[in-house]
This record gives structure tokens, sequence and C-alpha cells, in this order.
């Protein structure tokens, strides 16, 4: 099984390197951080009871950098987290208040007051993902985000 798996490897870098295999390569015209896309403001508990949230969805693409401002209403208090969304995106900073935080990845973001956070990131693989407040994601406190 191992010769035949290095024999297939050879002949597929055999045929790119004589041109007959089309290999895809990913470029970029320039560090593609610094400009990012803002995003509509996410606002969490947009009536008053604090359960809803707007916008309901986001359509963004693998490879473009995007800033996504979080605002919480205060009406409850919003541990906000996105499992799979976060595993795949690489995170460039969270500002928050008068701090910027650089990390390499983020597991949840607590609001217990009126406050509000920005995301700075580019996702990195396509796929359909949430966004929810734990414990309120029955009550609707939830946004899927589309990746392509």
């Amino acid at each position: 099984m191992r010769k035949t798996a290095k024999r297939f490897q050879a002949a597929l870098f055999g045929l790119a390197a004589a041109g007959l295999l089309a290999v895809p390569s990913a470029q970029a015209d320039g560090y593609i951080a610094t400009q990012p896309e803002e995003l509509e403001d996410l606002v969490l508990g947009t009536d008053m009871i604090g359960f809803n949230v707007s916008p309901k969805e986001y359509n963004l693409r693998t490879g473009q950098s995007y800033s996504l401002k979080i605002k919480a209403s205060g009406y409850q208090e919003y541990a906000l987290v996105a499992p799979e969304f976060f595993d795949f995106i690489w995170l460039r900073k969270v500002e928050a208040g008068d701090m910027e935080i650089k990390a390499n990845s983020i597991y949840e973001l607590e609001f217990e007051d009126e406050s509000e956070a920005e995301l700075f990131f580019v996702p990195i693989r396509p796929g359909t993902y949430q966004m929810y407040a734990r414990g309120l994601l029955e009550k609707g406190t939830v946004v899927t985000i589309h990746v392509k």
C-alpha cells in the first residue's frame, strides 16, 4: 500500500512539473488584514426583554478581512459563543473599551452590562455557522454566519 501511494504522489508531482496538471495557488494583493470590510453591527437584545438580535445572518467570503462590532443592550447577560466559527477564522485582534487584545483564538465573549467589542478576523473555511448566547439559543439570541 505504501509503495502505491508513493508512486501516485510521484506521478502527480511529475505531471505538475511538466505543466500537465493544474495546481491551484492562493494569491493576495498585499496584506489582506489591513483593509477589513466593516460588517453591520451585531446588536444583542434589540427588544425590551433582550433576546432578539439584529441582523439575523451574515454572508462572508474566505480570505476577506472583516471587522464586526458587537453591541450588548444590557437587558441580559450574554456569553457569546461560536464554537465552529471561532475555530475556522484567523483572529487578528479584539478591541474592547480602551484595550486591544491580540490572540490566536477566542472561546467566548461575555457581556455583563451594556457594552461593545469589535472583532477583526479573516474566515478561512467555508460553511454555515451559528453564533449564539449560551443558554439563550432557544430564545432566539442567535445569528447565522454563511462563509463561501
